[in-house]
């Protein structure tokens, strides 16, 4: 940040020192270091790269971001860092999700941190031992065409998917990748391998249309071509946003209901990464309220998860909100036995 010309300073060594004070005390902008981290993000590019712009700013340090392809780049971001093994090229592994996260912990290929940041975020959402944290979340959310459905006829849980009067007008994403993939575990983890199964098995009976991701399940629905479809929060506001006729509902809100399952975005260090405190300055910055605040108000909408961010989405969230509980390591657990089941059962979707 350079002083502003024209300014006339009575004392300018004294001035000079309040300067430097005032960048300290309020998180200022920093000369460049020469520092670099590499990030390998799974958040869309449009919502992750301003924040990482703003990271550069105040620091100095310069983010080296690795982006993926929309179905799979949670997957190939994770199994990049695998392949590295003990000698990785990435420092922070910023996922939209947080299994595979979960993944690089069990291949014990993360750093565990002290963050005074995180103390502020549900333990349901970051690792006992600090290897990893989560924040922002999205919502898995029923999108309906309020062109095709009346509000008394719209779907009202994820079961619904199963339901025969919506039989083959129904869609949602190929459970083997992102969300989706990540719901499933959930799934497994939650009601047990039976259960899941079977409902698995109903979705395909009941011809529910499996689609590349959850942008495409809302674009169809949008487009009419589907009554509503199972979606991530984020795109279904982005159909809402451009004016379609659409409508959110979130799923399983009864007091008995399942809850509607919360996927956050996970941040983490990678243990030997290049650059370990340009990493750690990166993820406390991630941690912060200012990019939760953001998240909130953007495009994406995401879900603050910090008691210290009062900001809230542009989204119908119910209140109050009843949300599925979920062990995220238990479903980490359930990942490759649920992955196996479903590569078999959509083979050919």
């Amino acid at each position: 940040m350079a002083r502003k010309h024209g300014e006339r300073l009575a004392r300018p060594a004294l001035a000079g020192t309040l300067y430097l004070v005032a960048l300290v005390a309020g998180g200022g902008c920093w000369p460049a270091t020469g520092e670099q981290v590499v990030v390998y993000t799974a958040l869309d590019e449009e919502f992750s790269a301003p924040l990482l712009e703003q990271f550069a700013e105040q620091t100095g340090v310069k983010p080296l971001p690795k982006y993926d392809t929309e179905s799979t780049k949670t997957v190939g971001l994770a199994q990049a860092i695998l392949a590295q093994g003990r000698r990785p090229q990435c420092d922070v592994f910023w996922n939209n999700e947080v299994l595979h996260t979960l993944r690089l912990k069990q291949a014990g290929l993360l750093q565990p941190l002290k963050i005074p940041e995180a103390e502020s975020f549900p333990p349901q959402f970051r690792a006992a031992d600090g290897s990893w944290f989560g924040l922002a979340a999205r919502a898995r959310v029923l999108l309906v065409n309020t062109d095709k459905l009346r509000p008394e006829a719209y779907p009202r849980s994820i079961l619904d998917l199963t339901n025969p009067r919506y039989r083959g007008k129904a869609g949602m994403a190929k459970p083997l990748f992102g969300t989706t993939a990540t719901h499933a575990a959930c799934l497994f983890a939650h009601w047990g391998t039976e259960r899941a199964r079977e409902y698995y098995r109903r979705i395909k009976q009941n011809q529910v249309r499996i689609l590349a991701g959850n942008r495409h399940v809302a674009e169809e629905v949008a487009a009419g071509r589907l009554w509503w479809g199972i979606t991530d929060t984020d795109d279904a506001h982005l159909a809402v946003r451009a004016g379609h006729p659409v409508a959110i509902v979130f799923p399983d809100q009864e007091p008995d209901g399942l809850g509607v399952l919360l996927i956050p975005n996970t941040v983490c260090v990678i243990r030997g990464s290049p650059h370990p405190e340009a990493a750690r300055r990166l993820v406390r910055f991630l941690l912060s309220p200012t990019v939760e605040e953001q998240l909130a108000r953007g495009p994406s909408a995401q879900i603050p998860l910090s008691a210290r961010v009062k900001v809230r989405p542009d989204l119908p969230l119910p209140r109050p909100l009843r949300t599925m509980p979920v062990d995220f390591e238990e479903a980490a657990q359930a990942w490759e036995p649920c992955m196996q089941f479903l590569r078999r059962l959509f083979a050919e979707e």
